[in-house]
């Protein structure tokens, strides 16, 4: 406000002594300690080059002011560091791996899950089989760092001849990274490839050197080469309305049947088919998101299949969804080729779900592995050992890998288990929290991820 008077006192064209006297008063004045707007005027016509005189009171009393703001801002600012500074009362953080997605190859015995609490990337061998009282199992070989480009990952792929591993960022990084079996450590990949943001799974089909990866914000399936790398184009996408696509997550390729498979979350906006900008472009820019206001549903959780070269908007040859079904957040699906049959992570119902390829609607799982005695806890990887006819399950509920014979059903324990932290600690799954809130009624803290 002295300011303010200091100023108008500037520019008056006409100001007379008794008017200075008053302003200099009024720029001594402290302040109370809240911003005040005494008023909005406009300044008076100033005809040529005027410059009045202003007393020194008035001159040093703002001078003064401007030091007094300038020093209780400097201790403002003093206090607010010493806040930060201070350590927290307590920490809510799980010390363990989180293990989200899972990969094996038999023939060299290799175990390889993604961590996405701690950022790693873990190899274990396939005969380990963590002591009910120890700690954990220790990795044969861990990566991870800023060096890796690894972050919230959620699916993971051995190659069977080279054993490098592709691992998928979801959430914070756009990259699908590429380490070499040498690979250990903070180490940057041997090769990346720029993904659209949000994407969630893999699949490979050998015969062709065809990778399929799933894109949540897209409601998409992007096909790129297998050797792909930087900011390569994909071969073709499978995206739109008539795909129902809805927040796909899993994915799997039947190259017996020449089928492609998906699993869906049941989130689904839709696009507007004379927008241009609706449709994927591929490649590091992403694309695609242009869907029409307001037109955002909850579907059910559902099993979508293609022929495997689908593209475009091509409609699914089937879907498996309903209630029947007990599809509930579907992560990763691995395909027995040689039974015709469907496995299914499926997340929040702690269960893998086994489905026919031939399954079509709203029809029941041929067999359901969960119970206590599973240890199957929020799964969201599976994958198939078929040289060994075995099952293996990442559970981020209990940081464990649990491994079945391969006909499994009901609630069967597993024949090996592969923990990553105290049996008797929970698993806290926080994955890139955004916010945070508190039930007073209920005294909970509220963590939405």
């Amino acid at each position: 406000m002295a300011a303010a008077a200091g100023v108008w006192l500037l520019f008056a064209h006409n100001a007379k002594e008794p008017e200075l006297r008053v302003a200099s008063q009024h720029a001594l004045r402290a302040p109370n300690g809240q911003p005040q707007l005494v008023s909005i005027e406009p300044l008076p016509e100033m005809p040529g080059e005027t410059c009045e005189w202003i007393p020194a009171s008035a001159r040093v009393s703002l001078l003064q002011e401007r030091r007094a703001a300038s020093s209780s801002a400097e201790s403002s600012d003093e206090r607010r560091t010493l806040d930060m500074d201070r350590a927290p009362v307590r920490t809510i953080r799980d010390p363990n791996p989180s293990y989200s997605a899972i990969a094996v190859e038999p023939a060299s015995d290799m175990v390889v899950v993604t961590d996405e609490n701690l950022f790693q990337v873990l190899e274990y061998n396939r005969l380990d089989n963590t002591p009910p009282t120890a700690k954990m199992t220790e990795p044969k070989r861990v990566i991870g760092g800023t060096n890796t480009k690894t972050e919230m990952m959620c699916g993971v792929y051995i190659d069977p001849k080279t054993l490098d591993t592709y691992v998928v960022n979801n959430d914070t990084q756009d990259w699908l990274a590429i380490f070499s079996k040498q690979a250990k450590g903070n180490v940057a990949p041997d090769r990346v490839l720029a993904t659209p943001h949000g994407t969630f799974g893999i699949a490979v089909d050998e015969a062709k050197q065809e990778m399929y990866l799933t894109v949540q914000h897209q409601n998409a399936v992007y096909v790129y080469r297998k050797l792909a790398s930087g900011n390569e184009k994909p071969l073709r996408v499978l995206a739109g309305n008539d795909t129902q696509l809805e927040d796909p997550h899993g994915v799997a390729v039947d190259t017996k049947n020449n089928l492609l498979i998906v699993s869906n979350h049941g989130n689904v906006s839709y696009r507007d088919p004379n927008d241009p900008e609706s449709v994927p472009r591929g490649g590091a820019e992403g694309g695609g998101r242009s869907f029409r206001p307001g037109s955002g549903e909850f579907q059910p959780a559902s099993i979508t299949i293609y022929s495997r070269d689908a593209k475009e908007n091509q409609r699914p040859l089937r879907v498996i969804e309903g209630p029947k079904t007990r599809l509930n957040w579907p992560g990763q699906i691995a395909v027995d080729e040689e039974r015709g049959e469907i496995y299914v992570a499926n997340d929040m119902d702690h269960s893998i779900a086994v489905f026919k390829i031939s399954d079509s609607g709203d029809i029941a799982p041929t067999r359901l592995i969960r119970g206590p005695k599973s240890g199957i806890q929020n799964p969201t990887g599976v994958t198939l050992d078929l040289k060994n006819k075995e099952l293996w399950v990442a559970n981020m509920g209990n940081h464990s890998a649990t491994a079945y014979p391969l006909g499994s059903n009901g609630d069967v324990a597993p024949i090996r288990k592969i923990r990553g932290g105290p049996a008797e600690e929970p698993a806290l799954m926080i994955g890139n929290p955004g916010a945070v809130g508190y039930d007073s009624k209920r005294q909970e803290i509220l963590v939405p991820n």
